[in-house]
């Protein structure tokens, strides 16, 4: 039945199982197959059924059965198994009953079938969009969108990875670029993360698809769904301020150069132009217009930045806000012209983009200049031939005009200043140009030289109110050929007289030219008719006779003369006349005759009377007297002409303005008829100043001028000068009101400005003409100027605003208030009206009169405001008039007047009081309202006393103005029952004052009425502030006369913290208390009587009220609250012990003890049973408990719990993350201030850098490492104490590690102006951070790395030549080593193999071992090193090194003694009364030395932790005060004090110990010290010392000859026994053996083996301290030639070391039986061998040397000593030693044994412990090091039978596997594989693993030499 019943259970279990996977994978036609076969045996069907199966709790029919064929199916007929919602199917559990027919039996499977999920839903967004915003500052790699966290994102229905989401960002062809600038890196977070930055001047919104997938394995089944995510970008403050306008450079954002223009006038006050009016206004906005929110937007700042001229300060200042610009002194333009400033706008947050603008301002002429000619005259040409509009020229040769040069000094020169200039005279022949700086003077008219060749004249500049000097400007008319030369007559008659000689002159011809110069020179020319007689004087035209010619009476002559100019041959011009001449005879009758016939002469009018003007004397050829007359010119005598000496005087004086030429008519007669000839005087009189100017006195004198119009036309004055010249010619100028007129040169007047009629109507204009003399002289004409009138003027009201107060409730019609206004113009007619339409229902204005009057009554109540008042506006215009109206402001203030009087509540109170009443004493409370509206003065009620109708009542009674409420006045002491009327008066402080009064009926009572308490204060115990509602506090009683007493509390209860029971007077508690609120209350109770109370009154009296006065206990209701629900802090990798590293704090709300907090912390499990940290109990303090070396990127969580009452009451928590740093995790921030400043504010600066580094990390924490000097220059060497170095870093919370150094500058660096900003109230004035830089640390590293990175390619190189080149000398060393492997492995074997006596000889009986020697005196020294003790166990073994020379094997072997201070050479004492002795300090070295002459293994177990550090040790040096006690000179010293002694052979342990201070040269590895050498430097040191060399053992020295024949003797023995062991390991004896278990870990505790038997020279034994004992305990097995200490010593030697006595630890059980002892064995021999079994590896191609098993020990088949019931704390002593052989036999031996894997264990004195980890292992090393320079000493001199010696060995190998079988080594012990235990190797595996053991030695012993 019980195989029925697992049948069945197994049958089920298949049907479950097969169902698990047949929906997913079975398919048939009626179904989904669930289960194909359920396997029941049995027949369901046919005609002998055998089994009935149907189905049970078959829920909703899901599952179909076919019981023939046993299979279920699915039955989805019309509907769809979903296990999504809303059917959530999972899963359908069905029964299937099998019944079997024959027996009856029913039995039940369940049959559970999972619906596996499909793919069959898509992911659906919980919105249809999403929205982000994110700043355009945002640095990239910020997550900018987590909104899809929770359930806020996709969800799917789907299971397991088909309802996995996964968020894509997906193309949007609609904003291409969404998908480039946003991504998400986390697909499963669907965190979105800035991929690029944003500018929000480019783009202010992306629309960005994200797609949402689920994760099903088949790619193409995955379903999707997308949203929208729009992201907002906020405008960031990235752009610096702009001026207005704007105008962009094309295709740039850029603005074009702006410049502002600005004028001002010189010398006006900064009064009259302030603020300075700027063109365009200045103004700068921001370009990030849309900071949000808007009071982050920063303000602009202007200011001037740079100026010319230098000294701009001085005058002008800009508003830094408004970018007003001001005045600050008057400007004088004769110094400073204009002003080109830079103004610069900048934001208010220290924006670093500021804008910049130009500013040029312009300095106006005030016209206080008069303007100038740069000449003081001019001279000018012009050719009188010059057509109209020729320019005058200032040179003869008329090749450059004339240039007039007229400037102002109110105006720049080089700017036009626009100057007026006018000539006083020949205006109708000269103009000048009238703009420009340079003028010219034009030609108006032909000029004609001969009419007037000089123009003289002045020109006057005019620049609107000043006019120059006037300058002389003269114009010379170039003469032009224009006039033909002219004879007075057309023909002459002429007689001459045959008498007349030649050269006579006949006649003077005189043409006259009026050209000048050549054009007028005149040349005479005879053409014809002369015929030869007659010559003519080309220049003077005076005929003559011929030289030569004879007159002849009676002939005449026709001349014909030509008379010429001399102009060019083109323009030459001549005219001719005809001369007759007729030849007379000759007479006496020539007349007189004048020098010349024209006299021309100019004479001053000032010139006096009688001056002699001219001489005119003319000559007579006969000699006749002359005599000269005047006869035509001078009519009025005014000239004197002497009749005998023709001089002509002046006769009376001149006037040239009366007669300004003469032309005189002068004969000269010698008395005949035909005597008389003339000549002609031309007499010009020149002129002087002597007139005055004359106005015209037919021009007006009254004129008349338009208001309001400038430049207008007033009138023109003319005045003359008779004078000539420049004394002739007038300038005219004002004599007053210059700054209103202006005149012209030509007499004109007008208006300079505007003139206002209003102001000043008539103006007496004074003229005054001058003339333009050096000395000038003037005159004055006075000129009446009327000033007409036009309406320039609007009325103007004589208030522009009126205010009014107006009583409400006035009729219609009244007035109130009548305005005015007035209007300047004549003739204006002022009319009022009403501006503001919503008043015009109110009020009416008059027209004319402006009274302003009701249209209906007011009410101050129908006002919202409470003020009420209406403003309106009014205004007032001229009828006739174009000006616009004045306007003025009406305010009309409604005054309430108090409508309603205060009423009473009641007319009548009622009140009690005690007749001993105090004075307060309230007594009632009177109330009165008034209607008024509230908040005004007619609705504020106050009460007083009306002391009239009942005087005394209201002397002791007073009722308190605000309240109402009824007092006493005095203190009382009345009668009883007296009953007092006060009558109380309300009023308001309306206007009228309204009143009202009411009755306050006072009753006095009996002091029996009013109950008394029987204490004035009550203190009961404190309560608890714990205590519930109802808890009692203390209980109050009074007392009174047949009086029902009830209680209240009157005062201190606001807080309705406790009640009274108002009849017991029991106080409670009525709400809950908190002492941490309130921690006292004063409770004023009061006691009345029931009928007092009844009657809704109150008594209160001396008597019936006390005080109670309440304490409140606290309690400890408040846990403590860490100001941090989660601290972060930091910690160094460099951080010493015990360092802090954070301060928690937690308060509490309790006090006293409930507040003293005591600090704990709970922290997971540390490595290696650390704690990590720790926490000062009351500080909070957290620590450091251990050291963090290489431990970056680590991190520690944990709570620290904070409990109040000094850790036993309430607790709080709180988590600690502390996240291990080093110097590339910080940044150092350089500040300006000292460290002193940073480090008082550290706390505050450290909170404002978290807020910048969370905007991007939430939650991060900065954390400060140190705080000091700058350091700067190279290498950071200097100090700078006035500058700070913050050294800083952050910690992630969410990634619990520091920020990566890089991340954290971005974060401070891109907020530095900010950051700055914020630490300026903590960094004073001008603090600021200087920069953020890398630690010195990671620079230094840097730098390092780049100077290596310079050599890495030939380092390369380098390192590869060198591997090339040992490639050949690695093969050859394989060679030599396999030769030699096979020599070393034949003298193993032959040493394993020797026996130690007989085997035939009895043991003897135990002996004693003899004691030890006495240490020599002087040894005993020890030294202190830290607290760990050094072990080093040597263990020696003699070998045979082959054929290899002494120098040879030398170079294998190494001194290495890196000793301490003070090496002590001694031999300790092994017992101390028959026990171990176990003495030793702590920190002392245990050096064991086996003085065999062999090489000195040592190894040193103190630096067993750091295996990992395989170093050579070369940089460790020797110290003389360590190494001198081992030195041989040394050693040779102290063997002298000791003496000989021969063949004496011990191994003693040397205790060494170290100071403390030289640990660091201590190696950290195995050492080893060759004592070959060491003995021979010893032996030279001995030599040295006693002059010889004698054999201090006894024997002589030896020849290397004779050493030689030795080694080959040696040789040939050990191959003939290594043949013989050979034979002897066949035999069955040898079959079996044993091998260790191998462990790959360090050693705990590690048995030690040294012992040391001596059995010739001496009788006694010497034994080393660590003697061993066998015992049948499991050890621990030795591991040797372990890779992992790659540190190989070349001596066959093994080293184990134990962590105490190997009795404490090991798991054996307590007492093991011994077997039962053999028959009598041979003596115990240990021999020497090399404990070393590499695994068998095929011989043709050895592998890498593994880890080696052990071999198995060859011990004698003496039986082990017996244990003792318990295991003892220290070994016992040796066993006794074997009976030794004959002297002619004796076998000395030395063994050195480690025993693996065994129950023998042979201890030693304990080693300091070592941990049990792989990378602290330290293994000790095997080698065979043969010694060819000694004879053969020990065993192989006494064996003479190799027969007895195989038998041994057999024997001995036979006896351990019968008595030492292989025991289980415990996991704790080693790491062993127990396959390795059962392993058996016979002999040639052991010859093989020999020979394998001895090649990997000398290749350690090489690699040993090498890193040496």
């Amino acid at each position: 039945m019980l195989q029925q019943f697992y049948l069945w259970k197994w049958l089920a279990s298949g049907i479950i199982l097969g169902s698990l996977f047949a929906i997913c994978f079975g398919q048939y036609d009626d179904g989904t197959i669930l289960v194909d076969n359920m396997l029941i045996k049995g027949t369901a069907g046919g005609p002998d059924p055998t089994i009935e199966l149907s189905l049970k709790d078959n829920v909703d029919y899901w599952v179909l059965l076919d019981p023939i064929k046993q299979m279920l199916f699915l039955n989805s007929t019309g509907r769809v198994l979903d296990r999504d919602p809303p059917m959530n199917i999972h899963s359908i559990v069905v029964q299937v009953q099998c019944v079997n027919k024959k027996v009856g039996t029913v039995i039940y499977h369940e049959v559970r079938i999972v619906v596996r999920d499909r793919n069959d839903n898509s992911p659906t967004f919980k919105h249809e969009s999403y929205y982000a915003t994110v700043n355009e500052l945002t640095p990239v790699g910020t997550t900018i969108f987590t909104g899809f966290a929770g359930d806020n994102g996709a969800t799917d229905i789907d299971d397991g990875p088909n309802g996995q989401i996964e968020y894509v960002i997906q193309y949007n062809p609609d904003d291409p670029t969404s998908n480039d600038t946003f991504e998400i890196p986390l697909m499963l977070t669907g965190n979105v993360v800035l991929r690029k930055r944003l500018n929000y001047e480019d783009k202010t919104r992306y629309f960005v698809i994200i797609q949402a997938n689920d994760r099903a394995q088949n790619l193409n089944e995955r379903r999707t769904t997308t949203t929208t995510l729009t992201v907002d970008v906020l405008d960031g403050d990235d752009l610096g301020p702009m001026f207005l306008p704007c105008v962009l450079v094309p295709n740039t954002r850029d603005c074009r150069p702006l410049t502002y223009q600005a004028a001002i006038p010189e010398l006006r006050t900064p009064e009259e132009l302030n603020p300075i009016i700027v063109t365009p206004p200045i103004q700068a906005i921001d370009q990030d217009r849309n900071i949000q929110p808007p009071s982050d937007r920063p303000g602009i700042l202007y200011s001037i930045l740079v100026g010319t001229p230098e000294d701009y300060p001085r005058f002008f200042h800009m508003h830094p806000r408004t970018a007003e610009l001001s005045l600050l002194e008057p400007v004088n333009r004769d110094f400073y012209q204009k002003f080109d400033l830079v103004i610069k706008a900048a934001q208010d947050n220290g924006h670093p983009l500021p804008a910049f603008a130009s500013l040029h301002i312009e300095i106006l002429d005030e016209n206080n200049q008069s303007p100038y000619f740069t000449m003081p005259s001019y001279q000018g040409y012009i050719l009188e031939s010059a057509p109209v509009g020729a320019t005058i020229s200032d040179s003869l040769n008329l090749t450059s005009p004339l240039r007039i040069v007229a400037l102002d000094k109110d105006i720049e020169d080089t700017k036009d200043p626009e100057l007026h200039l006018f000539l006083n005279d020949y205006t109708s022949v000269f103009t000048v140009t009238q703009t420009g700086i340079t003028r010219f003077l034009t030609l108006l008219q032909p000029v004609d030289r001969e009419e007037q060749d000089t123009y003289t004249f002045s020109i006057t500049a005019f620049d609107g109110v000043q006019e120059s000097r006037p300058v002389v400007v003269n114009i010379r008319v170039m003469d032009a050929n224009d006039n033909t030369p002219t004879f007075p007559e057309i023909s002459y008659n002429v007689y001459v007289y045959t008498d007349m000689s030649p050269g006579d002159s006949v006649i003077q011809l005189t043409a006259v030219d009026a050209d000048e110069g050549s054009n007028g020179e005149i040349t005479y020319e005879i053409l014809v008719g002369a015929q030869g007689d007659f010559i003519i004087n080309k220049t003077t035209g005076l005929i003559t006779i011929a030289p030569g010619v004879e007159l002849i009476v009676g002939r005449t002559y026709a001349l014909t003369v030509q008379a010429a100019d001399n102009a060019p041959p083109a323009e030459r011009r001549h005219s001719i006349c005809t001369v007759y001449i007729e030849v007379l005879p000759p007479n006496n009758q020539s007349p007189p005759r004048f020098p010349q016939l024209m006299y021309s002469l100019e004479v001053s009018e000032a010139m006096r009377i009688g001056a002699v003007l001219l001489n005119l004397q003319a000559t007579d050829r006969e000699g006749d007297p002359i005599t000269y007359a005047i006869e035509n010119g001078d009519p009025q005598r005014v000239f004197n002409l002497s009749e005998t000496t023709g001089i002509l005087t002046l006769g009376k004086a001149l006037d040239r303005e009366s007669t300004d030429r003469y032309i005189l008519i002068v004969t000269a007669s010698d008395g005949r008829p035909d005597g008389t000839s003339t000549a002609t005087v031309n007499v010009v009189v020149t002129d002087v100043n002597d007139n005055d100017p004359v106005f015209d006195p037919y021009l007006p004198r009254n004129f008349s001028v338009v208001e309001e119009e400038a430049n207008a036309f007033v009138g023109q004055v003319r005045a003359t000068d008779a004078d000539a010249g420049i004394n002739g010619q007038v300038h005219y100028s004002l004599g007053n009101f210059n700054n209103l007129f202006r005149i012209t040169s030509n007499g004109s007047i007008y208006t300079s400005v505007k003139l206002n009629r209003e102001v000043r109507d008539y103006y007496e204009l004074v003229v005054v003409a001058t003339d333009g003399a050096v000395h000038p002289r003037y005159s004055t004409l006075t000129l009446a100027i009327r000033v007409l009138d036009i309406d320039d003027n609007s009325p103007v009201f004589t208030n522009s605003t009126y205010t009014v107060v107006v009583e409400e409730n006035l009729p219609a019609g009244t007035t109130f208030l009548q305005i005015e206004a007035k209007d300047v113009d004549l003739g204006a007619n002022v009319s009022y009206r009403i501006r503001s339409p919503e008043v015009k229902h109110l009020f009416a204005l008059h027209p004319f009169t402006g009274v302003l009057s009701l249209l209906r009554s007011l009410d101050y109540e129908s006002f919202p405001d409470q003020e009420a008042s209406i403003t309106f506006l009014v205004e007032a215009f001229d009828i006739y008039g174009t000006m616009p109206p004045g306007i003025a402001t009406v305010t009309v203030i409604v005054k309430d007047m108090n409508d309603y009087p205060p009423v009473f509540s009641k007319r009548i109170y009622k009140g009690m009081v005690a007749p001993d009443a105090v004075k307060g004493t309230p007594i009632t409370f009177v109330y009165a309202e008034d209607a008024d509206p509230p908040g005004l003065p007619a609705s504020r009620v106050r009460y007083r006393v009306d002391d009239v109708q009942f005087p005394y009542p209201a002397s002791i009674f007073d009722v308190e103005e605000d309240s109402g409420r009824v007092i006493t006045r005095v203190n009382l002491n009345e009668e009883p029952t007296t009953i007092f009327k006060l009558v109380v008066v309300a009023f308001d402080d309306g206007e009228p004052v309204m009143s009202s009064s009411a009755t306050v009926k006072i009753l006095v009572l009996h002091p029996g009425e009013i109950p008394r308490f029987t204490q004035e204060e009550y203190r009961p115990p404190p309560v608890s502030e714990l205590a519930t509602r109802g808890t009692m506090v203390g209980v109050i009683s009074a007392a009174a006369i047949n009086q029902s007493i009830v209680y209240s509390i009157v005062s201190g209860n606001e807080e309705d913290k406790f009640a009274i029971n108002n009849i017991t007077g029991v106080i409670y508690v009525n709400a809950p208390l908190d002492y941490e609120t309130r921690t006292s209350y004063v409770l004023r109770v009061q006691a009345d009587s029931l009928e007092v109370v009844l009657a809704n009154l109150r008594v209160p009296s001396k008597s019936n009220t006390a005080k109670v006065y309440i304490e409140i206990q606290d309690e400890n209701d408040h846990p403590p609250v860490f100001q941090k629900k989660f601290y972060i802090g930091g910690v160094s990798e460099d951080a010493r012990m015990f360092a802090s590293v954070l301060k928690v704090k937690a308060t509490d709300k309790d006090t006293g003890n409930y507040s003293a907090m005591a600090y704990r912390l709970i922290i997971p499990p540390i490595k290696e049973g650390k704690e990590g940290f720790v926490v000062e109990t009351y500080t909070g303090l957290i620590k450091t408990a251990m050291l963090f070396h290489n431990m970056r990127r680590f991190y520690f969580k944990f709570q620290v719990i904070a409990t109040d009452d000094y850790g036993k009451g309430l607790s709080g928590k709180a988590d600690v993350l502390v996240s291990v740093v080093n110097q590339l995790d910080m940044q150092v921030i350089v500040s300006n201030v000292p460290p002193t400043l940073v480090e008082k504010k550290i706390e505050d600066l450290t909170e404002i850098l978290d807020r910048y580094v969370q905007e991007q990390i939430p939650g991060a924490k900065v954390v400060v490492e140190s705080i000091g000097a700058r350091r700067h220059g190279d290498a950071f060497s200097l100090e700078d104490y006035t500058k700070c170095d913050l050294t800083v870093y952050a910690i992630d919370p969410q990634t619990n590690r520091a920020i990566d150094r890089n991340e954290l500058f971005k974060f401070l660096d891109g907020k530095l102006l900010d950051i700055n900003k914020d630490f300026q109230p903590y960094y004073g004035e001008g603090g600021r951070i200087l920069e953020i830089r890398t630690p010195e640390a990671v620079t230094s590293i840097k730098k390092r790395g780049e100077s290596l990175g310079y050599t890495e390619g030939a380092l390369l190189a380098l390192a590869f030549i060198i591997i090339l080149c040992c490639i050949p000398a690695i093969l050859v060393v394989l060679v030599s080593y396999r030769q030699r492997q096979a020599e070393c492995t034949k003298t193993a074997r032959l040493q394993s193999a020797l026996p130690a006596a007989k085997p035939a000889a009895p043991a003897p009986a135990p002996v004693a071992a003899p004691p030890p020697p006495p240490a020599p005196p002087g040894v005993h020294l020890y030294e202190e090193l830290g607290d760990s003790t050094i072990l080093f166990l040597l263990y020696h073994f003699q070998q045979s090194r082959g054929n290899k020379s002494v120098p040879e094997d030398r170079k294998h072997q190494h001194v290495v003694m890196p000793f301490s201070s003070n090496t002590i050479e001694a031999h300790k004492q092994a017992y101390v009364d028959g026990s171990l002795k176990n003495t030793q300090p702590k920190s002392a070295r245990k050096f064991t030395l086996v003085s065999d002459e062999d090489a000195l293994s040592i190894h040193n177990t103190l630096y067993k932790e750091n295996i990992d550090q395989r170093s050579t040790n070369l940089d460790f040096s020797l110290r003389a005060d360590s190494v001198g006690s081992f030195l041989p000179k040394t050693q040779a010293k102290n063997e002298l004090l000791r003496g000989p002694r021969e063949k004496i052979r011990r191994m003693w342990n040397q205790t060494i110990c170290f100071p403390r201070r030289p640990m660091w040269e201590l190696p950290n590895r195995p050492e080893t010290i060759d004592l070959e050498q060491w003995q021979s430097s010893r032996q030279k040191a001995e030599n040295e010392i006693t002059g010889t060399f004698p054999n201090k053992r006894g024997s002589s020295n030896v020849t290397a000859k004779d050493t030689r024949l030795r080694e080959k003797e040696e040789i040939r023995q050990s191959e003939s026994l290594t043949i013989e062991g050979r034979e002897q390991l066949k035999s069955p004896s040898s079959d079996s053996s044993f091998s260790s278990p191998w462990s790959h870990s360090s050693l705990s505790t590690l048995p030690t083996v040294s012992r040391a038997v001596e059995l010739k020279s001496e009788p006694n034994v010497t034994i080393s301290p660590a003697d061993c004992s066998l015992d049948l305990s499991p050890s621990i097995p030795c591991i040797l030639n372990s890779p992992l200490c790659k540190r190989e010593t070349p001596t066959c030697m093994l080293t184990v070391e134990t962590k105490r006595n190997i009795f404490e630890n090991l798991p054996h059980p307590a007492h093991i039986s011994p077997p039962p002892p053999p028959p009598p064995p041979p003596p115990l021999v240990l021999t020497p061998f090399a404990l070393s079994c590499p695994p068998p590896s095929p011989p043709s191609s050895p592998p890498p040397l593994p880890f080696p098993p052990l071999l198995p020990l060859p011990i004698s088949p003496s039986p082990p000593p017996p244990l003792p019931a318990s295991l003892p704390s220290l070994p016992p002593r040796p066993p006794p030693l074997p009976s030794p052989l004959p002297p002619s036999t004796s076998v000395p031996s030395t063994a050195s044994v480690c025993i693996p894997a065994v129950k023998c264990t042979v201890s030693v004195t304990p080693a300091e412990e070592m941990k049990s980890s792989v990378t602290q292992l330290s293994t000790s090393r095997t080698g065979c090091n043969a010694d060819p320079q000694r004879e053969p000493k020990g065993i192989l001199k006494h064996v003479k039978n190799l027969a007895q010696l195989e038998k041994s060995v057999a024997n001995m190998y036979s006896h351990i596997e019968k008595n030492y079988p292989p025991t289980h080594i415990s996991k704790r012990q080693t790491g062993c594989p127990t396959e390795i235990t059962n392993m058996e190797m016979t002999s040639e595996q052991n010859q093989e693993n020999l020979h394998n053991i001895v090649e990997e030695i000398e290749k350690q012993s090489h690699s040993q030499s090498t890193s040496l």
